[in-house]
């Protein structure tokens, strides 16, 4: 991961292709694949912002895989 800029509220970072796969990962399995009590206090948001970023991580390895090949 490499840092571009950043702000109080906001980061601009450099993902590799693995990196994005690993967090992908791991939100797909927050998200569908266990059951985690209190949700929006564990994991700091709620399931539906988690999905959408699952979703958009997602699309982001779409268009990598698509400009690959």
């Amino acid at each position: 991961m490499e840092m571009i800029s950043s702000s109080r509220n906001l980061a601009n970072v450099g993902l590799s292709r693995d990196e994005i796969v690993v967090l992908h990962a791991a939100l797909n399995e927050i998200c569908n694949g266990i059951d985690v009590f209190e949700f929006d206090t564990r994991i700091g948001v709620n399931l539906e912002f988690a999905t959408n970023l699952l979703h958009a991580l997602g699309s982001v390895l779409n268009g990598m895989d698509h400009l690959s090949g």
